[in-house]
């Protein structure tokens, strides 16, 4: 992509923020967001940039309140979901300070936890279960960081109590939340499969520096995201969160494991998921 062409897609999506922005904010102060102008500015990008968002799995049914358990490679993972639905994130409290991109996340309605902070762990959950009893979608990136697109990292299960404090907020109208698995996966990239040994350079991690990142994003050509969602699993009041978020993890490494071998979803399609993940059936199996 030439710099020329790069400056022109990026003119195209400062016009569009223009025109989102202040409708969007205004639906924030008024406490009646849409949710519609962040998935059609992420669109956009996806657009122009050459990025393919493909999905397998059931995910949940619009206004269904769900917390999704997800791994987590590339600030690109926020713009492929947030393109499907409405939706938002729980971040760590530094992003909030960060240029431009610390303002997008306030305008996706991001979630900050100060992870320094002693109590800032139930504030937040108090927080999300709040949100997640009004209906909200809530994208947990369980890792606690970004990998390198090789390994899954451990799930970690701290925040998954916000499921309980939804539940017991509701006092009995909501018997079981949705703890949804979701496994992010770059499979492809000009059309080609990546590699293993191509996968790091697809991820940003660790002490990586963004701007390099962006340029290598943009010299490399279209790029292929698949979303796979994993079978729900119910939370309920009594759910032992550490067991529901280990479910979680296995679902999502298994899944992961479809994606590479190029056969997403097989494993929501013909039962073989790993063992103790429920499957979904009308309603929501519990743990």
């Amino acid at each position: 992509m030439t710099r020329i062409g790069i400056a022109a897609r990026l003119a195209v999506m400062a016009a569009a923020f223009g025109l989102l922005v202040g409708p969007h904010w205004l639906g924030l102060r008024l406490g009646r967001p849409s949710g519609r102008a962040p998935v059609l500015f992420h669109r956009l990008f996806l657009r122009l940039f050459g990025v393919r968002v493909t999905q397998s799995g059931t995910p949940p049914r619009p206004g269904e309140p769900a917390l999704v358990l997800a791994n987590h490679v590339s600030w690109l993972d926020i713009v492929a979901l947030g393109s499907l639905r409405p939706l938002s994130f729980v971040a760590k409290s530094e992003i909030a300070g960060w240029p431009v991109i610390g303002w997008f996340a306030v305008l996706q309605q991001t979630l900050f936890i100060d992870r320094a902070r002693r109590g800032a762990t139930a504030e937040v959950n108090r927080a999300l279960g709040q949100r997640l009893a009004a209906g909200e979608l809530i994208v947990l990136f369980a890792e606690g960081t970004t990998g390198d697109g090789t390994r899954l990292l451990p799930f970690r299960s701290s925040l998954v109590g916000a499921a309980r404090t939804a539940i017991e907020a509701e006092e009995g109208r909501l018997p079981h939340l949705r703890l949804q698995p979701l496994a992010l996966a770059y499979p492809r990239r000009n059309g080609m499969p990546v590699t293993r040994a191509e996968r790091p350079d697809v991820a940003w991690y660790g002490d990586m520096e963004l701007a390099p990142h962006l340029a290598t994003f943009l010299r490399e050509g279209p790029i292929d995201v698949h979303v796979a969602w994993g079978a729900p699993i119910a939370f309920e009041a009594g759910t032992d969160r550490k067991r529901a978020t280990a479910l979680a993890e296995a679902a999502v490494r298994g899944a992961l494991r479809e994606v590479r071998a190029g056969t997403p979803g097989a494993g929501i399609a013909d039962g073989t998921r790993p063992s103790g993940v429920p499957a979904p059936a009308g309603d929501l199996a519990p743990v």
